[in-house]
């Protein structure tokens, strides 16, 4: 059997265990076998000579046992002019290592994803969500008796306060989902206040229980505020959570409950969704996991930070990309219109989504689990005419050489966007099912770097190109012309019939 047969997840309502575990066969290889051991990042540890064409002298500079230079050493690199020593230039960060982490490891170029060593494709064919929490948080997989603890804690906080129902009642119906969401965390932060440091001291932070109290309360409640999410636009009310359940189905069970107790979501879905959140669950230092750590080095309470990680999660460029894959599907429609988009995006007259991705150079292993998901989800939900699409758009793509010389392979988003439809999720709400197990990345790295020891209030610095110098003019001295201003901004219809009225201020 080959390794794609063997990797294959095999029909789950065959390989659905007691456990609700769906078995998948490893193959493992030589190379596999070979890299027990990491190799030397950027080469290892050792030193770096510089010369300075400016001045004509030579620096060493230290290189880690990570393959890094400290940026620091580059200030001792000056050459006149205002007496600032050297800085690197890297705009989105894209070769710049900001924090010393132990909890997840992409390599790019061999297509591999790994929480706190473990590769995901093992995770995700013997694991459970929250036992990957428990790893992904804790640093390593949990007794029987850790993950039973572990699992009551969290669902044990999985109802809202009252305060905070209020505050997400008070939304617009058609708020959108990640709106909600967003709302929703930001308040629980002030349903909490003896966690906060600005209210109960920048100390608070170094109680263990403090911490993980927090944690636990934000893995049991984002599933609730999902569901409220959800349910926003359809007018009804999510099923209160049910603690007796496990944590994927006990999600499915609030947005599908409706009013009896006694509903039980389908195991086979559940486990799918439960595979999806553990692929979800953390990746390494992106853009919201960036934005967490970011903003907690200010102190800022826990609630907060993550807030803000959601918020940056909600951009199309980050956790909206499957949305974008979905519609850029459903406007090729058939398989005979691939070739003009293929033309058209060589052209660039088409964007295609889904394909490319800032770390891998491979395919996306958690790509290759979603595509193998599908088949099982849509064996159940019915199949979806866009999955054809779908598979002859990655066949084309990958045997032309304009995007197999640009290392364009299928990421996360390109088949989960048509999974999450399958399940009858809505295209808005499809970020939120990101969210909902990024939460436990998030926590990680908020974890991760209240006890760093180099953890420092993030500041950037700046390359400043504007103006140098210039002194305050009077009104009737100054010109508009070729200067920047405010774009215009018509009036709305109805603020023209009020200002027409008489007494309207």
């Amino acid at each position: 059997m080959n390794c794609d047969a063997a990797s294959r997840l095999s029909v789950l309502s065959r390989q659905v265990t007691s456990g609700g575990v769906v078995g998948v066969e490893r193959c493992d290889t030589s190379a596999e076998i070979a890299e027990e051991t990491r190799p030397a990042p950027g080469g290892g540890r050792g030193t770096l000579t510089v010369l300075d064409n400016r001045t004509g002298k030579k620096y060493t500079l230290e290189i880690s046992e990570g393959g890094t230079l400290n940026a620091q050493a580059l200030k001792q690199i000056k050459a006149g002019g205002d007496g600032v020593g050297l800085r690197t230039y890297d705009p989105g960060y894209t070769n710049t290592a900001a924090v010393i982490s132990r909890i997840s490891f992409i390599d790019g170029d061999k297509g591999i994803l790994r929480y706190r060593g473990y590769p995901i494709e093992e995770l995700a064919a013997k694991s459970t969500f929250v036992e990957t929490a428990y790893l992904t948080l804790f640093g390593n997989l949990p007794t029987t008796s850790q993950l039973t603890t572990f699992n009551e804690a969290i669902m044990r906080h999985s109802e809202l306060p009252a305060s905070v129902m209020n505050v997400l009642d008070a939304l617009p119906e058609d708020a959108h989902p990640m709106g909600v969401l967003l709302t929703g965390i930001c308040a629980l932060s002030t349903c909490h206040p003896e966690q906060n440091p600005a209210l109960s001291g920048q100390n608070i932070y170094k109680s263990r229980e403090v911490q993980d109290k927090q944690i636990v309360r934000l893995l049991g409640k984002m599933p609730t505020l999902a569901a409220i999410a959800y349910h926003k636009t359809t007018g009804r009310k999510p099923m209160h959570p049910n603690q007796r359940l496990p944590y994927s189905e006990n999600f499915m069970f609030m947005l599908d409950g409706g009013y009896n107790p006694a509903y039980k979501p389908n195991p086979r879905l559940a486990r799918a969704l439960d595979i999806l959140f553990i692929l979800h669950a953390e990746h390494e230092m992106n853009c919201s996991t960036a934005a967490v750590r970011h903003l907690a080095s200010s102190g800022v309470d826990v609630y907060t930070a993550v807030a803000g990680a959601v918020g940056a999660l909600y951009g199309p460029l980050h956790g909206g990309a499957n949305e974008a894959v979905l519609r850029m599907l459903a406007r090729i429609g058939t398989v005979e219109n691939i070739p003009a988009f293929i033309a058209g995006v060589k052209a660039k007259k088409e964007k295609m989504s889904g394909f490319g991705h800032r770390v891998y150079r491979n395919f996306d292993p958690r790509a290759k689990i979603i595509a193998e998901l599908s088949t099982e989800v849509f064996a159940i939900t019915g199949n979806d005419p866009l999955i054809e699409v779908a598979k002859a758009l990655q066949d084309a793509a990958r045997s032309d050489d304009y995007f197999v010389q640009r290392k364009l392979y299928p990421n996360v988003d390109f088949y989960s966007g048509l999974v999450y439809r399958a399940m009858g999720f809505p295209p808005q709400f499809f970020t939120v099912l990101f969210a909902v197990p990024r939460i436990v990345g998030y926590c990680a790295h908020w974890r991760e770097s209240l006890v760093d020891p180099d953890t420092k209030i993030i500041r950037p610095q700046q390359d400043y190109k504007g103006v140098w110098l210039r002194h305050f003019t009077g009104m009737a001295e100054r010109s508009a012309e070729g200067t920047d201003t405010l774009a215009k901004l018509p009036p709305s219809l109805a603020y023209a019939r009020r200002v027409a009225g008489e007494n309207w201020q």
